[in-house]
């Protein structure tokens, strides 16, 4: 693996997933009159943000396509390419789709980082990608203040057995695919420089084998946990299910390292914003600030939640008729 001297972090105001404009403001952003086409042969789309947008093709199979780019969630660039490949990829595997090809998306200060750098991040994104058997075929660069990077994929998909926000029943249990505490490591390591390789060995895995097991099962209501954190996409799957979703806090599983985190006060803004956005429709009683922050964490490159079983995942809660909150959190 190449690693570097150069401290990638420090040229971020967020880091990775956490760098999102927070949820709150971009939805009411985008419910001032912003009236984005759905419905028809577009499967999925804007109307209950689902991972990816999905048209129905002429053929009768389903066109995939996404993007996600972040800005350094570690210093070595490598890694970081890698790491933000397996996210953009995410979107693709989270809806049961299969992932074509890709193309780059690059954003440089050319006169502050080398080349040579860029080189690294785009070989660690290749990686990944050829990994994913997703060639990628090019792309875009901008010289830019600040690095991103990430991809713009698109897929295929079986639209019958689509994974989508708005499926969700009561009854269904809620199963995560990969352990929660990126937000708060990652965090750490920025503040740091500290190497935490369970949260890079999480962050580079794909949900390819994750998706698939969730398609064998007929599972067809899901999402990844990425920026918004374990509340926040749990929330918006509970809204769009019109169910609640009832998180069991003491099943859901953390890296090593993640707690010690969290009580050095390696918490981003971005986890903080996620908790302020979801703690009016989250019923938190059970738990204090502490635990609340690390289920609003702010994962990059996430596992899925689905509503279902499969092997390996642990099941953290279960989907009950709506409430009074459409998320609740027990110990």
């Amino acid at each position: 693996m190449t690693t570097t001297t150069t401290r990638l972090t420090r040229y971020a105001r967020g880091g990775g997933c956490a760098c999102k404009i927070p949820p709150g403001e971009l939805e009411a952003m985008l419910g001032r009159g912003l009236a984005f086409p759905s419905g028809g042969d577009l499967l999925l789309g804007s109307v209950d943000a689902d991972d990816a947008a999905v048209l129905l093709r002429p053929d009768g199979s389903a066109l995939v396509l996404t993007t996600d780019f972040f800005t350094p969630v570690v210093d070595d660039a490598y890694d970081w390419g890698r790491i933000a490949a397996c996210n953009a990829l995410s979107d693709v595997y989270a809806v049961g789709g299969t992932p074509l090809f890709a193309l780059n998306l690059v954003m440089w200060p050319r006169d502050v980082l080398p080349l040579d750098l860029l080189a690294e991040v785009l070989r660690g994104g290749l990686d990944t990608a050829t990994a994913a058997g997703c060639p990628i075929a090019g792309g875009h660069s901008v010289d830019d203040d600040g690095p991103k990077y990430g991809l713009a994929v698109a897929g295929t998909a079986d639209p019958r057995h689509l994974i989508r926000l708005d499926a969700g029943r009561p009854g269904m249990p809620l199963s995560l695919t990969k352990p929660l505490g990126i937000g708060v490591l990652n965090s750490r390591h920025k503040a740091t420089g500290e190497r935490f390789p369970a949260a890079i060995d999480a962050m580079t895995t794909l949900n390819r084998e994750a998706a698939a097991a969730a398609r064998e099962r007929g599972i067809g209501c899901g999402t990844d946990v990425t920026g918004f954190g374990l509340l926040g996409h749990a929330y918006k799957l509970a809204r769009a299910s019109g169910v609640t979703a009832v998180i069991d806090s003491a099943a859901v599983p953390y890296l090593d390292g993640a707690r010690a985190a969290l009580a050095s006060g390696y918490v981003s803004g971005g986890t903080r914003r996620n908790l302020d956005w979801v703690a009016p429709h989250t019923d938190l009683a059970a738990i204090d600030e502490g635990e609340a922050l690390l289920l609003a964490d702010a994962q990059t490159s996430g596992g899925l939640l689905l509503a279902g079983e499969v092997p390996g995942a642990p099941v953290i809660g279960e989907l009950r008729p709506r409430g009074e909150h459409p998320v609740v959190v027990r110990t």
